[in-house]
């Protein structure tokens, strides 16, 4: 585990936030607004109003408007494309390509890499964890002790014919071996406008207040890509809202949350950068016996092919795990 100290805006507490930021609910077809007395999802900090809170609660996401910089952004792809023309390396970073491309023709350069995971070793990258306006709306679910958890750039690619670059329905808790669930939460920003054309997330309003449920990887004719396990027992009558999100726009949601994304119709690449962060407060819990057991032992299978080591998945995960002060 590191320490993270050099936090942009001064070292300590959450820098103040610079800039005004508004947060808005997301129009579509949601949950039922009802007006509780006790919160479960959110904590009192002055951050979020009323409205909003309620908002997260009922639903289990919210987004917050204009949230990261257009240079900030622009930090963000140069880095990414370093990494893809492999000149920018760092320990624990993970390479994904869409299997469709991998059945094709290999193309040495951003074509081919349809995900980064784990950049916590990549300064110019992992400066998005520590944005203050991000963990300023972060702290409304963990508290104020932060840690980064699992870090990720998605490049999803033009559809190669096959349906590959979808996403199934999921869950991400079923990936991390850490509770209480309900202090986590994922930040996961636009890098460029996303709507239903290139993929947008897919959100199932109120499943966060669900239990974790059975992943598997779903059976599709075109193949799905390694990890991207999906629901299969979700109630199809539950209503759907499709996250329309321009350049700079963050969402904020809970890791029980039922999402995905579709396919990208276009001719480009859709991006987005996130960062699940968790309470200092959360401790690692054994996955035998549980829906997660699967994902262990992949993980595993994973890790012994690539560096020929045993580990579980509660060990698995420190790696790209850092305390944000």
């Amino acid at each position: 585990m590191q320490s993270h100290d050099t936090l942009p805006g001064g070292p300590g507490r959450l820098a103040v936030l610079q800039r005004h930021l508004v947060a808005v609910p997301v129009s579509g077809q949601v949950s039922s607004v009802s007006h509780p007395t006790d919160f479960q999802y959110t904590l009192d900090n002055g951050v979020l109003s009323l409205a909003q809170r309620q908002f997260y609660e009922e639903n289990g996401f919210l987004v917050v408007k204009n949230m990261v910089t257009a240079g900030d952004l622009e930090i963000y792809r140069k880095a990414f494309e370093g990494i893809c023309k492999k000149e920018v390396s760092a320990p624990g970073l993970v390479v994904m390509r869409d299997v469709a491309i991998l059945n094709s023709e290999y193309v040495p350069d951003q074509k081919a890499i349809t995900k980064i995971q784990d950049f916590q070793e990549v300064p110019d990258l992992f400066n998005y964890c520590t944005l203050p306006q991000i963990l300023k709306y972060v702290e409304c679910f963990t508290g104020p002790n932060i840690m980064a958890m699992h870090t990720m750039l998605i490049n999803k690619p033009p559809d190669a014919g096959k349906k590959t670059s979808r996403h199934p329905l999921h869950q991400d808790l079923h990936y991390f071996p850490f509770r209480p669930a309900d202090l986590v939460v994922c930040a996961w920003t636009a890098m460029e406008r996303i709507d239903r054309s290139n993929g947008c997330l897919v959100v199932l309003p109120g499943t966060h207040k669900g239990t974790l449920k059975q992943h598997d990887y779903p059976e599709w004719e075109g193949g799905v890509n390694k990890m991207y396990h999906g629901i299969r027992d979700f109630d199809p009558n539950n209503p759907r809202v499709h996250l329309v999100m321009e350049k700079g726009d963050t969402v904020f949601f809970h890791p029980l949350l039922i999402h995905g994304s579709g396919m990208n119709r276009t001719a480009g690449f859709r991006k987005a950068i996130s960062c699940h962060y968790a309470s200092a407060d959360c401790n690692y819990i054994p996955v035998k016996g549980t829906t997660q057991e699967g994902i262990e032992k992949e993980v595993a299978e994973i890790a012994g092919k690539r560096f020929g080591i045993n580990v579980e998945l509660k060990t698995a995960a420190p790696s790209s795990c850092l305390w944000i002060d």
